[in-house]
């Protein structure tokens, strides 16, 4: 089958493309379970050099390939041709700065990232056999669903209160900070909720619920930040909080 890209670009290196544009490349012989992203190679590679994307894994896990296809934000990596039809639109994740082409500017989103402290924070003595710190898995499972995050900002860029206010810290710091408020072994979840309870925190959210479906690794988003909510409305200070009322 034959495909029609067509490409937001933007090279600002350049005065005569420093401003946004679309282009379209037509590719031929396509089979409907080529991923979109062997065909954003195919166009680089036989067509245009100078399309500039980022990739890395090509299998969906390391994230680097977030892009917006047919308006929809998704890794370029797992979606097929078929799942878009013979005509694929594609641009940069919106909300944050495009640097080139479909390679936005991932700087901002990582800083909100590092504000809700999203590393394992605990004290105490190793227990007593140096081994580690064992939790039962009905407390696993308060916080397993946003563990899979990739860090890819679909989530986040796929928010409107994020494209009205950058300040805003984004669905995807909240999920990462909700991995360590709800694991009973952390002992900095009052600290990550203080956090979250500032202006520019979780109460930002609108619950428009564009972030859970923009997931590639479907872990439900708007829930973890209804739990973080309610966290913070209950001056819950500790890992494992109880959410049922929100299920």
């Amino acid at each position: 089958m034959d495909v029609t890209f067509k490409i937001r670009r933007r090279n600002p290196d350049l005065p005569d493309l420093a401003k946004p544009y679309w282009q379209e490349f037509l590719l031929k012989d396509v089979d409907p379970t080529d991923r979109v992203l062997e065909m954003l190679h195919r166009i680089k590679w036989e067509q245009d050099g100078s399309l500039s994307l980022r990739r890395s894994c090509a299998h969906g896990v390391c994230g680097s390939d977030a892009m917006r296809i047919n308006g929809v934000n998704r890794l370029a990596c797992k979606i097929l041709i078929r799942d878009v039809g013979d005509k694929v639109q594609v641009e940069p994740i919106l909300g944050l700065p495009v640097i080139k082409d479909l390679i936005v500017d991932m700087e901002p989103f990582f800083d909100h990232y590092k504000q809700v402290m999203p590393f394992f924070v605990n004290d105490d003595p190793l227990p007593a056999d140096g081994r580690e710190r064992l939790q039962t898995q009905a407390d696993r499972e308060q916080f397993d669903d946003t563990t899979k995050c990739i860090l890819c900002a679909c989530c986040t860029t796929s928010c409107p209160s994020f494209w009205a206010n950058g300040h805003y810290v984004g669905p995807a710091a909240i999920v990462g900070a909700h991995r360590f408020i709800f694991d009973s072994r952390d002992q900095a979840g009052g600290e990550r909720l203080d956090i979250l309870s500032e202006p520019n925190g979780v109460w930002r959210c609108r619950t428009i619920f564009n972030c859970t479906p923009a997931c590639p690794r479907d872990i439900e988003v708007t829930k973890a930040i209804g739990e973080v909510k309610l966290a913070i409305r209950k001056g819950t200070n500790v890992g494992i909080i109880e959410t049922s009322a929100i299920h």
